[in-house]
């Protein structure tokens, strides 16, 4: 059966669908995702080009940020410009090589940010229980370790459920998203994928339930120790320096879960899509204001760098 279906089977590209068939609103679509992407790539350089710059953001916290920007701008430049483009040209084929190499890059990115900010809550946690030991805990080698883990975590989660996909033989061409994701591409098989499915959710909800707990670990020993401080300016300090880590995470991780707990199957794709959107496109672009509008130091870096670019043009 398997060699009468690969003899058989044209199909050698897909079709994405989009997010909307209506010319008009693609429009729209368009100049939204146009503007944001624009503006994330912008604010996340920004921030990169500061901590580089700026003696004062050597430390372990602004190092993770940095490659956290990276990453956020990685993450975008996967999906969006892709589909600008689909939008633009109005040709909405893909073919599977370059398919499965986005789904690569998506996942790649998108499961690195989660150990990256389980990472991040460690550094917060080393940096109010152990402020005296900071420096020596999260020297420079320690961080560039740290941040190898993240991206070999990330690969090491993609690599087993995509080797097998390679494998698959395609009856249907239509991909009705705005990027290729794996659960439309499994669903285009003529063969039986429920193994390759399985294994997929297991990795995923192993990387979502491991970060998650670290996460809350790391926040249980910050809470407590915190609490413990007799000054109430001691207490407000110390939970301001986690505060816009802590929005992020609850931003990732509810996105992320609320993908999961769908209302029904008939909204599903719906959810996923505006889910993926938000992931995509939203995330990257609230991000850097998240950090930098609750960060004194990001604040005065970008306000010295502006007046010496200012004093140097005129």
């Amino acid at each position: 059966m398997k060699s009468v279906m690969r003899n058989h089977s044209t199909i050698r590209t897909f079709i994405i669908l989009g997010l909307t068939s209506d010319p008009q609103l693609e429009i729209l679509v368009f100049i939204f995702l146009f503007i944001t992407y624009t503006f994330s790539v912008i604010e996340n350089l920004t921030i990169i080009s500061l901590i580089l710059l700026d003696s004062h953001l050597k430390t372990a916290m602004y190092f993770f940020l940095q490659n956290f920007s990276s990453l956020e701008i990685s993450l975008t430049t996967a999906c969006v410009p892709a589909y600008l483009y689909i939008i633009a040209s109005g040709n909405k084929v893909i073919t599977i090589k370059a398919c499965f190499i986005q789904v690569f890059f998506v996942i790649l990115f998108g499961a690195t940010e989660f150990y990256l900010l389980t990472v991040m809550s460690y550094d917060r946690c080393v940096a109010i229980c152990k402020p005296l030991h900071y420096v020596t805990i999260m020297n420079s080698r320690v961080c560039r370790n740290l941040i190898l883990c993240c991206w070999t975590s990330g690969l090491l989660i993609i690599l087993p459920p995509l080797s097998l996909s390679l494998n698959l033989e395609f009856c249907d061409s239509v991909i009705d998203h705005f990027f290729c994701d794996a659960s439309p591409i499994l669903k285009n098989s003529c063969t039986d994928t429920w193994f390759i499915e399985q294994l997929a959710i297991l990795c995923a909800v192993f990387t979502l339930i491991v970060t998650l707990m670290c996460v809350v670990l790391s926040y249980i020993y910050i809470i407590r120790m915190v609490l413990s401080f007799p000054s109430s300016q001691q207490r407000k300090k110390a939970f301001s320096t986690c505060s816009s880590h802590m929005i992020v995470v609850s931003l990732s991780y509810g996105s992320c879960i609320f993908m999961y707990i769908n209302p029904s199957a008939k909204d599903e794709l719906a959810i996923n899509k505006a889910v993926s959107l938000l992931i995509v496109s939203g995330a990257p672009l609230l991000n850097p204001f998240i950090y930098t509008l609750r960060n004194k130091q990001v604040k005065q870096s970008f306000h010295d760098m502006l007046k010496r670019f200012l004093s140097k043009k005129y």
